[in-house]
């Protein structure tokens, strides 16, 4: 069996050399006027929910405030609520939008927060959680040998599929 080279993802490269926003990258997300482009899946009025643009999974999103806050316990009672139901959603929009034919959708999810630089924050200076899909044997020989993961849509793909899927009461073909 060939052994595989290269794989091809060219959005990576267009985040890479594309222009970066000054200050904080989770700030500037939310200010512009297309959600698709800026791959925020919804909206409240505390906190947003985005994908990762560097997914552990298909469909990893991270839930943020707008307000700029790197400490959990400077959250208001307020944003805290919507974090925690944006996450509810963020869950059941996965399993509607991924559940696919025969229970193919999430078999679980990792949700956690990475708080401070020594804890593994990229952006420490914002909080946001994790939300990651998984599904079993989702490790598959690629992170282990090569450093690489391989994602089997789009980032845009994915999006449509969570931004249609949110906040709807519709279930897939699974019941979910």
């Amino acid at each position: 069996m060939a052994a595989i080279d290269n794989l091809w993802a060219p959005w990576r490269l267009e985040y890479v050399r594309g222009e970066q926003p000054a200050g904080c990258v989770l700030c500037a997300k939310p200010a512009g006027d297309d959600d698709a482009d800026a791959l925020i899946v919804a909206r409240g009025t505390h906190m947003y929910a985005v994908l990762n643009l560097y997914p552990y999974n298909p469909g990893h999103l991270m839930v943020v405030p707008y307000r700029h806050v790197a400490n959990l316990e400077e959250l208001t009672v307020e944003e805290s609520a919507e974090g925690q139901a944006m996450l509810a959603e963020g869950i059941r929009a996965s399993r509607r939008a991924f559940g696919g034919r025969e229970g193919r959708g999430p078999g679980g999810f990792n949700v956690g927060l990475n708080l401070g630089s020594a804890a593994g924050a990229g952006i420490p200076d914002h909080l946001h959680w994790q939300l990651v899909p998984r599904w079993a044997g989702d490790t598959n020989f690629m992170p282990v040998l090569a450093d690489i993961r391989v994602m089997a849509q789009h980032m845009q793909t994915t999006w449509q599929q969570l931004h249609d899927t949110w906040g709807t009461n519709e279930e897939n073909e699974d019941g979910v």
